[in-house]
């Protein structure tokens, strides 16, 4: 080599591109995207078994939830707890739904100007940080399943919520509907605990 060529080093960049995938699982899990959820309980349950679907595959908590279209019924983005496979602490069921939603409308806010509303079904009831994102991601309804007290139960912290946080987010337009299949969804918890699955929290402020 000529000396006075010099050799050009790959940059490397000092912070990674961060990239959120679902499990690839998902995609086949599913039904085909003509397919109609007719009932809050249909809904629910899709949520229910992609929780459980999780956990039997190994790809996460037991955490599972999905937007959908309110006016058609249809699926928008599911949504499963990667929190331990992705290595952010924020990739809850419910903000990857949210997340995935967002990336297939091409916008930051479900309820923008020109789309359908929608909804997010979840198969627990979100924590603090969750809760915290619903008002921003633009849906006009929530539906959850298990409870707070049923994720405590097995041992997850869900934060410091507001007591009156149903209350909360009607106040800003978005409906709350709790309790849906909630036996079947804090079933897969329990199951999940007695497998002896990871039980992440924060640090409590310790």
């Amino acid at each position: 080599m000529p000396q006075s060529e010099s050799r050009i080093e790959p940059r490397v960049a000092r912070f990674p591109t961060f990239e959120l995938a679902l499990p690839e699982w998902v995609e086949s899990f599913v039904p085909p995207a003509d397919h109609v959820y007719a009932t809050a309980q249909e809904r629910m349950r899709l949520a229910i078994d992609l929780s459980r679907q999780n956990i039997e595959q190994g790809t996460g908590g037991p955490f599972g939830a999905a937007v959908f279209d309110l006016d058609t019924g249809r699926l928008v983005a599911p949504g499963v707890n990667v929190v331990v496979s992705s290595g952010w602490s924020g990739a809850h069921g419910e903000m990857v739904a949210y997340a995935i939603a967002q990336r297939i409308l091409g916008s930051h806010d479900l309820g923008g100007e020109g789309l359908a509303r929608h909804e997010l079904v979840t198969s627990c009831e979100p924590c603090s940080m969750c809760f915290g994102a619903t008002p921003w991601a633009g849906i006009k309804r929530l539906v959850c399943g298990a409870t707070e007290v049923d994720a405590r139960a097995i041992g997850f912290d869900e934060g410091p919520k507001p007591a009156n946080w149903v209350q909360a987010l009607e106040e800003r337009g978005i409906e709350v509907i709790e309790g849906i299949l909630r036996e079947d969804a804090s079933q897969v918890l329990r199951d999940y605990a007695t497998r002896g699955g990871a039980i992440y929290n924060g640090r409590l402020g310790q």
